[in-house]
């Protein structure tokens, strides 16, 4: 009986103590909300019109080689689509050893709100993987997708910053080890006409 009896009386100062224990619990703040993403719906338009553009391009990325690097100079014309919610990109950049020609198309999703790049080659006519992302409300975009290069899968990393009303820079980066180090393959800086 006496063994009944403690146990009777442990559930007892339970159950006394557990409202106490619910208003110690309720009354701990609650942690902040986090803060609404902002709405980069515009974040490109500083960059709508026509620009010079000078390309850096890494010939021989990830290889391990001595960089290879090939110098383009040409233009990019930026037109906004559906009142800024996209807007498409046409490069035409040449060397004396080759051409680059090829139209970005940038959609903004509302929801996630970040943008997708998409671009493609009118070498090839092929797409390339969309790289997603946003932009931190000061001027510089970071977007992140995946890619093949070589057989492998790698990663990309594109950065947009707005230096100026008057210029702009981009630059790409791969990476082989999952994001651990970063080798940069293309650089390119607009300035507008």
């Amino acid at each position: 009986m006496s063994a009944l009896r403690s146990m009777m009386v442990g559930a007892y100062i339970a159950l006394a103590s557990a409202p106490a224990f619910a208003q110690q619990s309720q009354a701990k703040p609650a942690p902040p909300a986090a803060a609404p993403a902002r709405d980069g719906q515009h974040d490109f338009d500083f960059e709508t019109g026509d620009w010079t553009t000078n390309v850096r391009v890494l010939r021989n990325p990830l290889s391990g080689a001595a960089p290879n690097w090939a110098e383009f100079h040409g233009s990019s014309l930026v037109r906004p689509v559906m009142n800024g919610r996209a807007n498409t990109v046409e490069l035409s950049v040449a060397s004396p050893t080759g051409k680059i020609e090829g139209i970005a198309l940038r959609l903004y999703n509302p929801q996630s709100r970040q943008w997708s790049l998409n671009y493609a080659s009118l070498g090839n006519g092929m797409l390339t993987a969309p790289v997603y992302g946003s932009f931190d409300g000061h001027g510089r975009g970071t977007f992140y997708g995946q890619d093949m290069i070589d057989g492998r899968a790698i990663l990309v990393r594109f950065v947009i910053t707005q230096v100026s009303e008057k210029e702009a820079h981009f630059e790409q980066a791969y990476s082989a080890d999952g994001g651990s180090s970063w080798e940069v393959n293309w650089v390119a800086v607009d300035t507008k006409r």
